[in-house]
């Protein structure tokens, strides 16, 4: 079985990387290659060097005969531009998201038409396909029945994906699978250009003893999911029977509803006085626009009926993360 995952560098693909080699396995099946693709590798990395890897490196749209030089049987979407990045820049997100994407498509399409397998595609989308407007209101409660209307161009390029992995998948091209991913956190490293990225930068900087900057109201309310719970889901989507998904292959994973006021006292709860104050409250209306407009309530039925569960309070998210990072809290001097 050969597995693809693209984005494999990133954080995310780092993780569902580590996993899978943890297991060498996908439903049981032994995994013969697992190949990772990215703009920016990293060859020192111990994935790199594990004897199951290949490594693809450079724009996916220009390796895609090189991915699909020998059958792919289960192929991970997780690359892609982030949030505001795609606000800033149009083309590039519609480079990057929709026509990348496409192309990998028409990829796994010609694969199966072929007489090769139909790979099985699992798609990173994200809760920024839903968006409310005066005229569209989401329910206070978001389910996988709800409208999407985006209100950021990386939420309709995510739903333009969506969808046409439900054609390929309905025109028999492939099986295709979408997970929407809930804001993760905390995420380690340094900061992306997500527009939710201070969601994991006023735990992790000041965690670190940095002061850090939060650019919306306290009271505002977001719906996380950590990274374990995460990757856990993204692989259960994978790995489902098709019949168990019931009908189209589209799952919102589980969401945790916290505001920020909640997870700064979290913060202080965890850490003390002295590092929850490493947070200043600036407000950045461009920010508040695109986080603000994703719902933080989600029915989380679909994913339980997958087995699937929302981390169970914040204070777990950030437990996760200190004991996965053990080296994100500096010792004493």
């Amino acid at each position: 079985m050969r597995v693809v995952i693209t984005g494999a560098f990133g954080f995310l693909g780092h993780r569902l990387t580590g996993t899978l080699l943890r297991t060498r396995t996908f439903r049981g099946a032994p995994i013969t290659r697992l190949v990772l693709a990215d703009r920016i590798v990293q060859p020192d990395s111990p994935a790199a060097k594990d004897p199951l890897v290949d490594i693809v490196h450079g724009d996916l749209i220009d390796r895609l005969d090189d991915l699909f030089a020998e059958p792919v049987d289960v192929l991970f979407h997780l690359a892609a531009a982030v949030s505001a990045e795609c606000e800033a820049d149009f083309d590039l997100g519609m480079s990057s998201n929709v026509d990348t994407t496409r192309a990998l498509l028409d990829a796994a399409r010609a694969q199966s038409t072929a007489g090769g397998p139909k790979p099985r595609v699992v798609f990173a989308s994200s809760l920024a396909v839903y968006g409310s407007s005066p005229e569209l209101p989401l329910p206070e409660v978001v389910s996988e029945s709800s409208l999407p209307v985006p209100r950021t161009s990386y939420g309709t390029q995510k739903l333009i994906c969506e969808h046409l992995i439900a054609d390929y998948t309905r025109r028999g091209f492939l099986d295709g699978r979408v997970a929407r991913l809930m804001t993760v956190a905390v995420r380690p490293g340094r900061p992306n250009a997500a527009a939710s990225g201070f969601l994991s930068g006023i735990i992790r900087e000041p965690l670190a003893g940095l002061p850090a900057t939060c650019p919306v109201r306290p009271d505002l309310r977001v719906a996380l999911a950590s990274p374990r719970r995460t990757v856990k889901g993204l692989l259960r989507v994978a790995e489902a029977e098709r019949g168990g998904l019931r009908g189209r292959a589209l799952v919102n994973l589980p969401a945790l509803t916290v505001s920020v006021t909640d997870m700064l006292a979290t913060l202080r709860q965890v850490a003390g006085d002295a590092v929850a104050d490493l947070v200043t409250i600036t407000p950045d209306p461009a920010i508040e626009a695109i986080v603000g407009s994703w719902p933080a309530l989600f029915d989380n039925g679909r994913a339980a009926g997958l087995g699937l569960e929302p981390d169970p309070s914040f204070l777990a998210v950030v437990q996760d993360y200190l004991a996965d990072h053990p080296d994100a809290v500096p010792g004493p001097s």
